[in-house]
């Protein structure tokens, strides 16, 4: 007996243990799956939303210039081109006549006298062949007038020889319309311009051609009425001639003064028919005239280019840019920054201006910076 209560009771104490631990780990299961179920339950947590990070606006700095020494230059320009001296638009005197030849083109050079047109008068002529033989009819009946004068009424004989003499005077005037009938070259050059075709019907004074004495060339600007009034004649002007560059030149001619409402009717050039007048010479006089110590090679007339003249230089001028330039009222003054980064304001006094710098005549010391706006 004792040694049966003994085994069972070392068996009952050997499977305690067991019991025990499968026990825990029931227990240790059930924990894990409830608290897994109870998680599945809960709703699914939202991402926190990531925001960039914040970087606080920096204040623009102005610009600081120094203050500094240069030579001040202040210009008027004015647009213009290439010009002759001797220009010239030819043209016919007669009226409603046709082109019967055309002998030049834009571009040739032609000599003083040289054939440019020839009119067509060909009913001129038939006019001119019928007169000398109404003449030659007239030259027999004045020569029996002639020895019947004695006879004849005074008056009779007066009003045969008025209408003998106006025959020989219509016979003049249709030859002299033959020499009009062709156009020459007033004098040597290139022509420009052809304003004409061969057949065309043409008005007495209207331009058949342009021709311009184009070894003589100038040039020619306009300048706005103020501006003119800031230099003269003799002065130096920077010449800057399409295609050919900068050249040196000085004013020669100032333009002369035209009275208000001159320039009007003729001045389009165009003839106006019968009774027209004679288109307007190209005029040099209200151009601004300079003249190069050099025209470069290739240069023609017509050739666009600007003029500038300096109407005021001054040497070794403080300066500063316009944009440091600041006023209240009829106070001009500028910040100046000082060694320890602050700034004052320091009252000036300026002198010449362009349109980028301005010259300080009293405030200012090369050197020192300016705060800019």
């Amino acid at each position: 007996m004792f040694m049966k209560w003994r085994t069972a009771d070392l068996s009952s104490k050997g499977a305690a243990p067991k019991r025990g631990k499968r026990a825990a780990l029931i227990v240790l299961g059930a924990i894990v799956a409830a608290t897994m179920s109870g998680c599945s339950l809960l709703p699914a947590e939202t991402e926190e939303e990531v925001l960039p990070p914040i970087t606080p606006p920096t204040i623009s700095k102005k610009p600081e210039y120094e203050v500094r020494t240069e030579t001040l230059e202040k210009k008027v320009s004015g647009s213009g081109k290439m010009m002759s001296q001797r220009e010239e638009k030819v043209y016919f005197t007669l009226d409603g006549m046709h082109i019967k030849e055309l002998n030049v083109k834009p571009g040739d050079k032609v000599k003083k006298g040289q054939l440019l047109a020839v009119l067509d008068v060909e009913s001129v002529e038939k006019e001119i062949r019928a007169k000398n033989l109404q003449i030659r009819k007239s030259e027999v009946q004045m020569k029996e007038t002639l020895r019947k004068r004695d006879e004849m009424d005074p008056v009779e004989f007066e009003e045969s020889t008025i209408a003998f003499e106006e025959l020989r005077q219509e016979l003049a005037d249709l030859e002299e319309q033959l020499g009009k009938a062709t156009l020459t070259a007033p004098f040597g050059g290139t022509i420009i311009a052809v304003q004409v075709e061969k057949g065309a019907a043409v008005k007495a004074y209207d331009p058949i051609a342009t021709i311009a004495d184009t070894s003589n060339l100038v040039v020619a600007a306009t300048f706005a009425k103020e501006d003119l009034e800031k230099f003269s004649a003799g002065m130096k002007a920077d010449v800057d001639i399409n295609g050919a560059g900068k050249v040196a030149g000085k004013v020669k001619v100032m333009p002369v003064a035209q009275a208000s409402g001159s320039g009007s009717g003729s001045g389009s050039g165009e003839g106006s028919g019968e009774g027209g007048t004679p288109p307007a010479k190209e005029s040099l006089d209200k151009y601004v005239i300079v003249s190069l110590a050099k025209l470069p090679k290739g240069v023609e007339r017509g050739t666009p280019l600007t003029v500038s003249i300096v109407t005021q230089r001054t040497e070794n001028a403080i300066v500063i840019p316009v944009s440091a330039l600041r006023s209240i009222g009829s106070r001009t003054y500028v910040q100046v920054v000082e060694s320890d980064g602050s700034k004052r304001e320091v009252d000036v006094e300026v002198g010449q201006q362009t349109s980028t710098d301005v010259e300080i005549l009293k405030g200012l010391t090369v050197g020192q910076k300016v705060v800019g706006r």
